[in-house]
């Protein structure tokens, strides 16, 4: 049994922390469309209802991402846990707290060998450095195997690629052996996907663990930040899953450079503000988190949606749906944004122990294919809102991870609409007249200053607090000018891809979730033409129709169209580990916490890929290293839950019970 006493995270005031978000974002979405009245009293009703409910949809969104930013500065700069307001723990944890079993599980689709099981050996010798004895003796403290296994969960269809797998699990079995068991199944079939192999391990293995830890293919965690979860887990039984915060490591193209320098520098802050009014009921990624295997089995269980697809059949985007579900059972979901949050130079969190990674994308085209996945699974989301006993802030969470895409449909409707009313007052139409300029001015100014608060907000932090993880003040300005820029001139290509993508869903047009596109990867003119050259004739187009109608407009549109006209050099020469080399290296730009202090992880995966034997044989045969047998099963049941028929006295049956040991 666990020791500590059932304790809930302690998150004051939470009820009245959302009432007051809820407010100040309404009171300015409110004052923003009431300037919008004024700007157009004097359209049509037609147009004016039109340009009204636009705007009201686009500066509400933005108003929630400003207000969110400025909680996260302001704890942040106060150096305060979003949920407690007290004062960051900054204790390492210990391998002598232990007293549960945890399985680090890892699922896999046929993903490059390599990266792969030199990501997860490199957070398996990170974990296993913590079962030494810290205080100097170098005696084993509690050893690591009696708490830890590990699991890869293989859906690789392909018998080739399938049997290369193999032999480097085996390898990797035979390196950890006596020290850290590893095991591997791999499926017949892949029904059901990432979520379906997480749901057999937990019916075939769950009940031999109390939590699991569920990394994707391209994970990277540090021992000290998986003892700390699974520590914060012991200590408070009522929580069923929390989020860390990966942040992208390892990229070379100028595109992976970009996003790794913004993701570093914005996203502990914005995560900060989103855990400060989520509290509880956080969301989950699907990756580098931590899960309490029954809450998860009684719970999590996903059924099928009616209908076909893209729309209906499985649930694509499915970690949304289980932290819903989770908290729907009484269960506690939080996002933990300390293991991200700097306070010093010489905080142990940002220079070498606490580190929860991820890779990502290497060029546009990517990038957006994933988007491509994402939004489907997405829109799925829209059909639960109306889902049995589920929390008001997870049908916040669906509606908002949907509204991620269609807000780009959004501001499309919005341009056109601009666009068109601006022609007809050029052309004579009797029922517009020119806009009041200083009025839509200063409502112009103040959308752009609240759009661009939350990327100063971050650059303010980082100058106060960490300037030397991003290469020193001058550099870090540069760089965030530098970034700006290019998130300015990439976001309308954002905006077009993401409102083709919609179009397509809405004709039920569906796609397979395939293998994401990891390493560098460098794209030809020809590809990048093929999917980017409709964008810049259009582009052209209406940048030609705004310079004849309107040289005003014309200029004030310019942010739009300007990245629509450049969207084929944008996507081949971002995608350059060349020009990403030239920004880093020769100018000492774009630098991050993870490339300038270097953790030992990330330096302990880049030996082991450099290390790395292609197909690894047993020196002895010549041939792979054999399998270690799967353990025995202990078979539970993970029933699919509806959204129809659920019964509310079973909210809170499950929250106050201590997990059997």
């Amino acid at each position: 049994m666990i020791d500590a006493p059932p304790l809930r995270p302690s998150i004051p005031w939470l009820k009245t922390r959302r009432a007051l978000l809820g407010l100040v974002v309404l009171a300015t979405s409110v004052a923003g469309c009431i300037a919008m009245y004024r700007v157009t009293s004097s359209l049509a009703p037609g147009w004016q209802l039109a340009m009204l409910v636009l705007f009201a949809l686009t500066f509400t969104w933005i108003a929630l991402a400003f207000w969110g930013a400025l909680c996260g500065f302001v704890i942040c700069a106060l150096h305060l846990d979003p949920l407690s307001l007290r004062r960051l723990n900054r204790e390492l944890p210990s391998a002598r707290l232990l007293v549960s079993r945890t399985a680090i599980v890892m699922p896999i689709y046929a993903e490059p060998p390599i990266p792969t099981f030199a990501g997860l050996e490199a957070t398996c010798h990170s974990l296993l450095s913590h079962e030494l004895d810290k205080t100097g003796k170098g005696e084993a403290a509690n050893p690591l195997s009696e708490h830890f296994d590990v699991f890869i969960l293989s859906d690789t269809q392909d018998a080739a690629v399938a049997e290369l797998e193999e032999a480097h699990v085996a390898a990797l079995q035979r390196r950890f052996a006596g020290r850290l068991a590893i095991h591997y199944r791999r499926r017949a079939n892949n029904n059901g996907r990432k979520a379906g192999n997480i749901a057999e391990f937990c019916r075939r293995w769950g009940r031999h663990y109390d939590y699991m830890i569920v990394l994707d293919a391209d994970s990277l965690m540090s021992g000290a930040t998986l003892l700390r979860m699974v520590q914060r887990m012991q200590r408070q039984p009522s929580i069923g899953l929390i989020q860390t915060v990966p942040i992208p490591v390892g990229q070379k193209t100028l595109f992976g450079r970009f996003t790794q320098f913004a993701s570093a520098l914005y996203s502990p802050m914005l995560a900060t503000g989103q855990s400060f009014w989520h509290g509880d009921a956080a969301n989950y990624w699907g990756h580098n988190a931590i899960i309490r295997t029954r809450a998860f089995m009684d719970h999590a269980g996903l059924p099928l949606l009616p209908g076909k697809p893209p729309l209906g059949g499985e649930i694509m985007s499915h970690d949304f749906v289980e932290a819903a579900l989770l908290k729907r059972g009484g269960w506690q979901v939080i996002l933990d944004t300390s293991m991200t949050t700097a306070v010093s130079r010489h905080d142990p969190y940002i220079s070498a122990s606490h580190n929860s990674f991820e890779a990502m994308p290497s060029n546009l085209l990517d990038f957006a294919k994933r988007d491509r996945r994402w939004l489907q699974g997405n829109l799925q989301h829209l059909r639960l809102l109306g889902g049995s006993g589920l929390h008001p802030l997870s049908r916040m969470h669906f509606f908002y991870g949907a509204f991620a895409y269609l807000s780009s449909l959004v501001w499309l409707a919005l341009l056109i609409c601009t666009s068109v009313m601006v022609s007809y007052h050029v052309l004579g139409d009797v029922t517009a007249t020119a806009l009041p300029k200083p009025l839509s001015l200063g409502l112009l100014s103040i959308t752009l200053a609240m759009l661009l608060a939350p990327k100063l907000l971050g650059l303010a932090l980082a100058c106060w607090q960490t300037p030397h993880a991003f290469g020193g003040r001058l550099r870090l300005i540069a760089s965030t000018v530098l970034e700006i820029l290019f998130a300015a001139l990439i976001a309308p290509l954002m905006m077009a891809w993401h409102s083709l993508f919609i179009i397509n869903v809405l004709l039920g047009r569906s796609i397979d979730w395939q293998t994401q596109p990891r390493g560098e990867r460098s794209l030809s003119w020809r590809e990048t033409w093929q999917h980017t050259g409709w964008m810049t004739l259009s582009g052209i187009l209406w940048a030609g129709i705004m310079v004849v109608f309107s040289p005003t407009a014309f200029g004030w549109l310019a942010p739009a169209w300007l990245g629509l006209v450049a969207a084929a050099p944008l996507v081949k020469y971002s995608s350059s580990g060349t020009w990403g080399s030239v920004i880093s290296h020769r100018l000492r730009l774009l630098k991050t916490p993870s490339n300038t202090l270097t953790p030992p992880l990330l330096e302990d995966f880049t030996a082991l890929v450099a290390d790395s034997d292609s197909h690894p044989l047993d020196p002895a045969t010549q041939r792979p290293f054999p399998l270690m047998l799967t353990p025995a099963e202990r078979k539970g049941e993970m029933p699919c839950q509806s959204f129809k028929l659920f019964k509310r006295q079973a909210l809170t049956s499950t929250a106050t019970l201590k997990d059997p040991h």
